[in-house]
């Protein structure tokens, strides 16, 4: 049973993401969004960085890069800027609107994402993590999870790891649904995402 919902699981992954990716392209903000990020600040417009996948193999994950490059975050004085100040006025709005996150839309179609999974940490992480917490790779991570959707970056490490192990030994298409469902409504309303209360609250 658990291996028709994981070859389910993976089909609507692929289907989902190619509706999605020919649908932001011609809508278009798969277009736009680079265009802009080029506009108003230098570097590329997407932000590549190794994380790990399914079985522990290595990926790039891809993003809208949301911050100055390094050479940028040094200000006036010589010294390295918080990286509340680092992020660019794009980046801002790409954070708030979670829209940095949609060129995993590819890393989904290339195989080693999914849409609902624990959210894919970088080596160094993954190297301060027990055996039993390793449990959580097991899985393809996702763009979202139910780490995600109960609280996200407001949790802390031990929080993540646990709802990331719950998520594995749950796993079933009803719970990616409940999830997805949930998604939408953090994204709306932006809850626990970096940085963006810092920012607002500087903005009072």
């Amino acid at each position: 049973m658990k291996c028709l919902q994981f070859f389910i699981k993976r089909l609507f992954d692929i289907v989902f993401s190619s509706l999605l990716i020919v649908f932001l392209t011609v809508v278009p903000i798969l277009l736009i969004v680079p265009i802009l990020i080029k506009l108003t600040s230098k570097g590329p417009a997407i932000f590549k960085q190794e994380r790990v996948g399914k079985n522990g193999k290595f990926f790039h994950i891809f993003k809208f890069r949301t911050m100055l490059i390094p050479e940028e975050r040094i200000d006036e004085n010589g010294n390295m800027r918080k990286p509340t100040e680092s992020i660019t006025k794009v980046g801002s709005f790409l954070r708030k609107t979670s829209i940095d996150e949609l060129p995993q839309l590819f890393n989904i179609l290339f195989g080693d994402m999914s849409i609902v999974g624990p959210r894919p940490m970088l080596p160094a992480q993954v190297a301060k993590i027990s055996q039993e917490e390793k449990r959580r790779h097991c899985m393809r991570p996702g763009v979202t999870g139910l780490a995600q959707v109960n609280g996200r970056n407001n949790l802390d490490w031990s929080e993540k790891l646990k709802f990331d192990l719950q998520y594995v030994r749950e796993f079933s298409l009803w719970l990616d649904i409940q999830i997805m469902v949930k998604t939408i409504k953090v994204v709306l309303s932006h809850e626990g995402i970096a940085y963006v209360k810092e920012l607002d609250d500087r903005k009072q």
